[in-house]
């Protein structure tokens, strides 16, 4: 699957259901889809008949150094055996602790200690659902005084030793450039090419004070340059326009992907 897809959010329900689209697959939020039944389920049974679906999860935390109960792994797995994804993915972060999930994707230090509890999470992860999984690397608007591994080398040592592949947001390095000074195409160079299976793309907002990854705009030139950049380092593998908050019509959306398809047809040209 090295086609380009877009976000299935529900103000584009009905624009689906109406005809085919162009869009080479559809990623949902996993968690949107844990009922056992409704509305938004029966849409997605619809749609994965004309289209692969990835699904990406936003909840499971697996970083965190509380333990997961279970349950929400269950749940996934109910709905990966239901509509059988292309893809299934989850986040390098932390967001649960003191009793409390604090519904954000937490940025992780980047130490052995960190590494060994993800590779163990993502291990146990990849066990239960008998199937590769993806981790995609976060935003973050700090660094930890603690970390000592470049993050590049923290992913590549976490897919090379869980056997995970990787979900490359490339807006998020370039969010991550601006606001802690790292590099985004080092980071890229890092990363073994084989592991990355999916490459995200998104807008941002240029705050006073930082640069925040709100998936609520188009994708600004300068990741569209390192979208280009990661197309050499990896090659045509799956691409995905994100866009979570102030939603515009779909053709935005499909704008966006033909401006991805376009990249990918010159890289391969090369």
């Amino acid at each position: 699957m090295n086609t380009v897809g877009v976000g299935l959010r529900a103000v584009h329900y009905e624009d689906f259901l109406a005809c085919k689209r162009d869009a080479g697959w559809l990623e949902v939020h996993s968690e949107n889809y844990f009922g056992a039944g409704g509305y938004d389920l029966h849409v997605l049974r619809r749609l994965r008949a004309d289209y692969p679906i990835s699904a990406h999860g936003v909840g499971l935390a697996l970083g965190s150094a509380a333990p997961e109960t279970g349950a929400h792994v269950a749940k996934l797995k109910r709905l990966v055996d239901a509509i059988e994804p292309a893809l299934v993915s989850e986040h390098l972060c932390w967001g649960r602790g003191f009793g409390r999930h604090f519904n954000d994707l937490l940025p992780l230090p980047y130490t052995q200690e960190a590494l060994a509890l993800m590779v163990a999470r993502v291990s146990a992860l990849q066990e239960a659902l008998g199937r590769r999984i993806l981790i995609e690397n976060v935003s973050s608007y700090l660094e930890y005084r603690a970390s000592d591994i470049p993050e590049g080398e923290f992913i590549a040592e976490l897919s090379r030793r869980s056997g995970c592949g990787v979900l490359l947001d490339v807006n998020n390095l370039y969010v991550n450039q601006l606001n802690n000074g790292s590099d985004a195409l080092a980071t890229m160079s890092a990363i073994a090419r084989e592991s990355v299976a999916e490459i995200h793309l998104a807008g941002h907002l240029v705050a006073p004070h930082c640069v925040v990854d709100t998936h609520g705009d188009r994708v600004a030139e300068p990741v569209w340059a390192l979208y280009n950049a990661a197309l050499k380092r990896f090659g045509m593998v799956a691409t995905l326009i994100e866009w979570d908050t102030d939603i515009p019509p779909l053709e935005v959306l499909l704008d966006e992907a033909r401006r991805a398809r376009a990249l990918q047809a010159e890289a391969c040209c090369v």
